[in-house]
């Protein structure tokens, strides 16, 4: 599949990974659609974006607002009249332990993480139905195969779970729907971890996903031996998070990871 003039909306696009990906997307001669909250890293990208020459429309969207969702659709289609991809990109870290979370934080990670996703798929479905075409992506993370990061994980799990249902629902129109489950990158998310692989990874991972569309996609590759020993010897997993010092240990290195988790 070329990208040459396809329409894609990157939603996050002002995240690390979202911005590698409209980057690649860019690169590829696609028209990109660029949502995410009004700031300056999307100002940032956007201008990056116009410099290049590449067709490409802005749209500030809090993906927790149903009606910007549907704005960011319409406004698409007035301007560029079809949606060949989605890529949901946006998404936000917490602590591991649930216990330390209030319930506005469990509330807003939820409202990102799954149901954002959820909205913004089902926003663009019955365009890409009436095109019998399309590509969704959706960015997950090995936290969502491998339970330990709290209601973090438990998001990644549910759109692990969306992602099965939507892919088996428009399998029949031509639309492919991959999962991207990315393990540690550089991003801002870590912004203390350092020798991580460049967010620009997962953007490939995703331009290859857009051509040829797959379940799921770890990366890096790396995760794959993790993901399968998970699957394996689930109660191996139960022993070594079950472990009071390690549990200790994972929530220290998380509050240095994410800083203040109520941030992007």
């Amino acid at each position: 599949m070329t990208l040459q003039g396809r329409v894609a909306i990157v939603v996050g696009a002002s995240g690390g990974i979202g911005a590698a990906t409209v980057r690649a997307l860019c690169r590829e001669g696609a028209t990109v659609v660029l949502a995410a909250l009004p700031d300056a890293l999307l100002d940032a990208i956007a201008a990056e974006v116009a410099y290049s020459g590449v067709p490409s429309l802005v749209v500030p969207t809090d993906i927790t607002r149903r009606e910007d969702i549907d704005v960011l659709v319409a406004r698409t289609l007035v301007e560029f009249g079809r949606i060949d991809v989605l890529v949901n990109a946006a998404g936000i870290a917490t602590r591991p332990s649930i216990a330390d979370e209030t319930d506005a934080d469990l509330e807003r990670m939820v409202a990102i993480n799954l149901l954002g996703c959820a909205r913004a798929m089902h926003a663009v479905m019955p365009i890409m139905k009436a095109q019998r075409s399309g590509s969704i992506i959706s960015l997950g993370s090995v936290a969502g195969e491998i339970g330990v990061l709290g209601i973090y994980s438990a998001t990644k799990f549910g759109l692990r779970g969306l992602s099965d249902t939507v892919r088996r629902e428009v399998r029949s129109y031509g639309i492919g729907v991959t999962l991207i489950e990315p393990g540690f990158v550089q991003t801002s998310m870590n912004p203390a971890m350092t020798n991580l692989p460049s967010p620009d990874i997962v953007a490939d991972a995703i331009i290859a996903a857009i051509r040829r569309p797959r379940r799921r996609v770890i990366v890096p590759g790396s995760y794959r031996f993790a993901v399968a020993l998970a699957k394996a010897a689930p109660g191996m997993l139960d022993l070594v998070f079950g472990n009071a010092w390690i549990q200790e240990r994972l929530n220290r290195d998380n509050d240095v990871r994410v800083g203040d988790p109520g941030s992007p």
